[in-house]
């Protein structure tokens, strides 16, 4: 089986969300023979999701049932979901590959994840439930003037969703071209129209049930790598450890003593703002994601709310402890196994070099764990994460536009159920075109760095005003748009003038505008402050209004009184 191709177009595509790295022309991917292995778990998947789909096209008969799949879905089924959507294969990939690389130093970036989801836990999720309807613009707009609050929403909401699409779109083309061996635009296209039906008819229903089907192949894929790994070093953390540090030594030529450093917190990030920006960014940007946050609509209560995230945060804890011992396995089998080794290029750097990209490491594990069958398997779960990812975010997308844009803004809440359930699919559509145009678009250019900028304009633009929108009285439409807009303009700046899009992407300059990588520790504290210093300063008689409506909105919010189903507002 061919699959140094395959390696190559994952590590380039990998990234930690939360992290920005950018980097040249990738160039198209060599189309290869036919993979039977993952091509048969690949078909396997994509049937089994398609008769979930036709089934969930029929119970689809609303906008509740389009949007939130009718509040139907229990807390557990929503965690594991959650989780789904959550557990990239980039986060597989990556954080295992920072562990293989630096060791302890890629357990912070897992804790870096999970710190995100107490926050949602007890300020988001509740309330969330008890105001919103289908998303998050309906919690900023409960008090606040509809069209200019809904309108910015929408807006930060598409461009965190267009950023997460288009690296999506290109991996997952790319995997679909090295599988099958077809033309990389036939495999885009073949990506985009199975999103399409998979929202278009089943809707959140049909999505929700991929990301549970995603969830359970990436646990057990990810479960069975981490036994294995324990079975050679007889389940012992301590022996896992000891012959890590002395694997690492004579990989890495270095004493045993320097080598025992990979125990410890090393210097992964280049100084302390970028360490705390990215801290800011891992923290806040879950909280700030639209196509996480619309999950906690599809529960029937706040209890149920709550219940998902304790859910989730169970699974996605398990999945990055996970990580770790792969990364430390990765150490164990592939950092001393010649088959693995890019030998010319380590003769070039000097440093251990894996075949494809060090962010290959999980890859040739499940290689030397489980053989060539078994990297069949992580390849179609890698696909079936894309697809998963892809449908949550389309739907998201599809909800700004129609619920928020059309619905609310453009015809001011004067439209039927039914031609806003069109305008959905209509939507849906459309974003699907989109989303393979720019899948063909991109197709040489290395757009991993996107990803991680959906998560800091998450935090910078979507978190400061939704929580305040919450917590804060004072808050006014004045405050939250300015807020808003400046989180979103500046953040989208800062990312462009640094050295990952400037220097690396553009290739403008040598020297970046901005020496930091990370936005948040600027955008997001500017996005508070402007949201209060604009909404202190209002005094006009519709900011009066906005702050009286608080109690009412604070009772709602706590209680979960005054919902009287999908209709209310």
């Amino acid at each position: 089986m061919k699959w140094n191709s395959l390696k190559a177009l994952i590590a380039s595509t990998v990234v930690i969300p939360g992290m920005v790295f950018a980097g040249p022309d990738l160039g198209a991917a060599e189309q290869q023979a036919t993979n039977w292995p993952a091509i048969i778990m690949f078909l396997i998947f994509v049937g089994a999701t398609l008769f979930i789909t036709k089934w969930a096209a029929k119970q689809t008969t609303s906008t509740k049932d389009f949007y939130t799949a009718g509040g139907g879905i229990s807390g557990f089924q929503n965690g594991l979901a959650i989780a789904g959507d959550y557990m990239s294969a980039a986060s597989f990939l990556g954080i295992s590959a920072m562990v293989f690389l630096s060791g302890f130093d890629g357990l912070l970036y897992s804790l870096g994840f999970m710190v995100g989801w107490p926050i949602v836990l007890f300020l988001i999720a509740e309330r969330l439930r008890n105001l919103g309807k289908y998303n998050l613009s309906d919690v900023v707009s409960f008090r606040l003037a509809e069209k200019p609050v809904r309108t910015l929403a929408a807006i930060s909401s598409l461009v965190v969703v267009a950023f997460y699409l288009i690296a999506q779109m290109v991996g997952a083309g790319q995997l679909i071209k090295l599988l099958f061996g077809l033309n990389y635009n036939i495999a885009v296209v073949i990506v985009g129209l199975l999103m399409m039906a998979y929202v278009m008819f089943g809707g959140m229903l049909a999505t929700t049930w991929v990301q549970i089907i995603k969830a359970v192949m990436l646990l057990s894929g990810a479960t069975f790598m981490a036994f294995m790994v324990m079975k050679g070093v007889g389940f012992s953390f301590t022996n896992m450890f000891e012959q890590a540090i002395h694997v690492f030594s004579k990989v890495h030529d270095v004493s045993l003593t320097d080598a025992a450093k990979i125990m410890g917190p090393g210097n992964l990030a280049s100084n302390p703002i970028d360490a705390i920006s990215l801290g800011l960014a891992l923290m806040f940007g879950t909280a700030g994601l639209p196509h996480i946050l619309m999950r906690f609509f599809t529960v029937k209560d706040a209890k149920e709310a709550r219940k998902s995230v304790v859910v989730a945060t169970g699974f996605i804890g398990y999945f990055y402890l996970l990580t770790f011992i792969i990364g430390f396995g990765a150490i164990l089998y592939v950092s001393n196994n010649p088959q693995f080794l890019d030998v010319a290029k380590m003769a070039v750097t000097g440093k251990l070099e894996l075949v494809g990209g060090n962010n290959m490491a999980a890859i040739h594990l499940s290689d030397a764990v489980g053989g060539d069958l078994f990297m069949g398997f992580i390849s179609a779960v890698a696909f079936a994460t894309i697809l998963a990812v892809v449908a949550g975010l389309t739907l998201s997308g599809a909800s700004a536009i129609s619920h928020d844009l059309y619905a609310n803004v453009f015809k001011k809440g004067e439209t039927t159920p039914e031609s806003e359930l069109r305008m959905s699919k209509i939507a849906t559509l459309g974003l699907a075109i989109f989303a393979m145009v720019l899948g063909i678009l991109f197709e040489k250019q290395n757009v991993a760095f996107m990803v991680g900028l959906a998560f800091s304009v998450a935090a910078c633009a979507n978190f400061p005003v939704l929580v305040l929108s919450m917590y804060w009285k004072g808050l006014t439409t004045r405050g939250a748009v300015i807020g808003g807009v400046v989180g979103l303009v500046t953040a989208v700046t800062l990312i462009v003038l640094s050295k990952a899009v400037w220097v690396d992407t553009f290739g403008i300059s040598d020297k970046p505008v901005n020496p930091f990588n990370g936005p948040a520790i600027f955008a997001m504290p500017l996005s508070f402050i402007c949201c209060w210093l604009f909404s202190v300063t209002d005094n006009s008689a519709q900011a009066q209004a906005e702050r009286k409506a608080f109690d009412a909105q604070f009772v709602r919010s706590q209680t979960g009184l005054g919902i009287s189903g999908a209709s209310d507002h």
